[in-house]
């Protein structure tokens, strides 16, 4: 039943064919439109693998994922939880984005870390990745902070510097990194996620000519 859910997700997001998606806040500290990659290609739940068996590659699982474009990204964003990487803990990361670039960030603790980290090469200050996650997921519910993002991206929508998914694009897979880069999709070396949803998260969906959806509110599918 929860693969069939999330199926049913992904299915809806691909027919919308969103150009956009804009993540706000009622207190104003997250107001960002994440432009999405041509041809993106939302994905979650269960996947065929290589062998033929239909599998759920990630338990536990609740996103829907895609690719964001490179340079389609504008706003700020305040995150939800704090982000443990390589032995370092960031906490209250916020952000500016501008033509898909981070152009400000800080930090209330591993600031100096979170500003190497955007540093590593020129995409790890852009995004690969966007993914829509309710707050009334049983991760989030929890309550627990496990430190581990194939756990905690489970509990909240969240974003990625760096890398992009080729699997994200329709047809990616058989692309040429040229190719890849000409619809948008985001390059670099690392692919590190940090969560901004929460119960007060809203998301929209914003189609090319404009018309905007909602999403989310409160953290829940509408």
């Amino acid at each position: 039943m929860h693969g069939a859910n999330l199926k049913y997700r992904v299915d809806f997001l691909n027919h919308k064919r969103y150009h956009s998606l804009r993540f706000h806040t009622p207190d104003g500290s997250t107001d960002l439109t994440v432009g999405l990659a041509d041809q993106h290609l939302w994905a979650g739940g269960g996947t065929t693998a290589g062998n033929g068996i239909y599998c759920q590659p990630n338990i536990p699982t609740e996103e829907c994922f895609t690719t964001p474009h490179r340079d389609r990204v504008n706003g700020h964003v305040a995150a939800s939880k704090p982000l443990s990487h390589q032995g370092t803990l960031m906490e209250n990361i916020r952000c500016k984005f501008k033509d898909g670039k981070i152009v400000k960030a800080t930090a209330t603790a591993g600031e100096a870390a979170l500003l190497e980290l955007i540093s590593a090469d020129e995409g790890a200050s852009r995004l690969g990745e966007v993914a829509l996650v309710p707050h009334n997921s049983p991760i989030a519910q929890s309550g627990i902070l496990f430190w581990n993002t194939l756990f905690d991206e489970n509990a909240a929508s969240h974003i990625a510097l760096g890398q992009a998914y080729s699997t994200c694009l329709i047809d990616g897979e058989k692309m040429s990194q040229e190719e890849l880069l000409a619809l948008g999709a985001n390059e670099s070396l690392i692919h590190v996620d940090w969560m901004i949803g929460g119960p007060t998260m809203n998301v929209d969906g914003i189609h090319a000519d404009g018309k905007c959806e909602p999403l989310m509110r409160a953290g829940v599918w509408v």
